[in-house]
């Protein structure tokens, strides 16, 4: 924590919490879903409805967060964020109807996207550049903790005869407490952005900076490519390389062991590792262990071993880019951190949207072997943005540094 300001350490301690519940709320629909099917006549179709509308909404809210949270402050933007998701949570499964559960999901997706947005603007504003990449990774490492518990304490409340909305209901009280949390905290010390003099937003759109579209194509196709191996690896490890349906779901689990263990460890580990260089060094992980995957799915069940390490690489290689593609995006632009970093979390949004509609077509027409073949590509064409993108964000801090010289 000594790459933390000291003054804000319990505002750290807070974002930390927010992501962990962050995280919880986003596994644990798919954790009670066969109770949803069962209890509403909602279908296939209809869930994925209700799932598309929390997506939507998640990558709108990104974007829109990232405009007004210079202006709002975080503790504004953050209680806007706890709101919609206390009530979203509180209503959702009150009634059987499709639409109006659709609403209140896509109400808990915008909470989320304020909540990441405003999360990340807190970090960036208690942290200094060098820092800012590894100060994300632990908070997005709490995310990762949330993610694979929240389906866990889920299953314990059903297992104990507990309606399934019971669930939604604890999360709604924890976010309505996060709202009291943050009130108590001294917000105050992170300020708010103010463009320098003669750097309106009118005169100097970030729209024509190369590095502002990269963050968030990087995002688009990392997530695109974590989301895939997480969603899709139990059914390869099925159907393309026989395991057993209880070996397979495992898989998931080993996938976000290694990407917890990567998020908590790798900014222990490596404290002075410059960001570009760290996250090049994962992106090269990311291609080998993806490409790995793919191969094997032309060599069969002989090659399940190499295939669990595959999974396991690729969980720690993937573990800590987005934290450093935002802390990259933020670096770049420090006057303007808020609306850079927001549309960069919106192309993480569209591509945890776009990428399973992508897979399952590809696999559908050609087989889910080429499906992850696809990801490989992905994971190659993922490493190519990232590296554009440091090379931008270079050119970005040596234009700023030279115009400070001449002033």
């Amino acid at each position: 924590m000594d790459t933390i300001r000291k003054n804000s350490r319990s505002i750290y301690a807070a974002v930390f919490g927010a992501f962990f519940l962050f995280g919880v709320s986003t596994t644990v629909i798919g954790a009670v879903l066969p109770r949803i099917l069962d209890d509403f006549s909602w279908g296939y179709r209809g869930v994925g409805l209700v799932l598309a509308a929390g997506s939507i909404a998640f990558f709108i809210a990104s974007y829109v967060a990232g405009t007004v949270i210079g202006r709002l402050g975080a503790r504004a933007a953050l209680t806007l964020g706890f709101a919609a998701d206390t009530l979203g949570l509180t209503l959702f499964g009150t009634v059987p109807g499709l639409v109006p559960n659709l609403i209140l999901f896509a109400c808990v997706g915008a909470g989320q996207g304020f909540i990441e947005v405003s999360a990340n603007w807190s970090v960036l504003r208690m942290s200094t550049e060098e820092s800012a990449g590894k100060t994300l990774s632990l908070i997005h490492g709490a995310f990762a903790v949330g993610a694979v518990l929240g389906p866990v304490l889920a299953g314990v409340l059903i297992a104990s005869g507990a309606p399934w909305q019971t669930a939604f209901r604890i999360l709604a009280a924890l976010f309505a407490v996060m709202i009291a949390v943050t009130f108590a905290l001294p917000f105050a010390a992170l300020g708010r952005e103010a463009p320098r003099a003669g750097t309106g937003h009118r005169n100097h759109s970030l729209a024509r900076k190369s590095a502002y579209w990269l963050g968030a194509l990087s995002l688009l196709l990392y997530v695109g490519a974590e989301y895939g191996l997480s969603n899709w690896s139990a059914e390869f490890f099925v159907r393309i390389l026989r395991a057993s349906p209880a070996t397979a779901a495992m898989v998931v689990s080993v996938f976000w062991f290694g990407l917890l263990a990567g998020r908590v460890g790798i900014p222990l580990a490596f404290p002075r590792t410059r960001p570009g260089m760290l996250l090049g060094i994962l992106s090269l992980g990311m291609v080998g262990s993806y490409a790995l995957l793919a191969v094997t799915a032309f060599i069969g069940e002989s090659a399940l071993p190499v295939a669990w390490a595959a999974v396991a690489l690729a969980g720690l290689s993937s573990s800590s880019v987005y934290p450093l593609v935002i802390g990259i995006v933020a670096g770049a632009f420090p006057d303007r951190q808020g609306e850079a970093t927001g549309l960069a979390s919106t192309g993480g949004g569209v591509g945890a949207f776009v990428f399973p509609f992508i897979m399952s077509n590809v696999a559908a027409a050609l087989g889910l072997a080429a499906g992850f073949v696809v990801y490989a590509a992905v994971a190659i064409a993922g490493a190519i943005c990232y590296r554009a993108l440091i090379a931008s964000a270079d050119r970005e801090r040596a234009r700023r540094l030279n115009k400070s010289n001449a002033g």
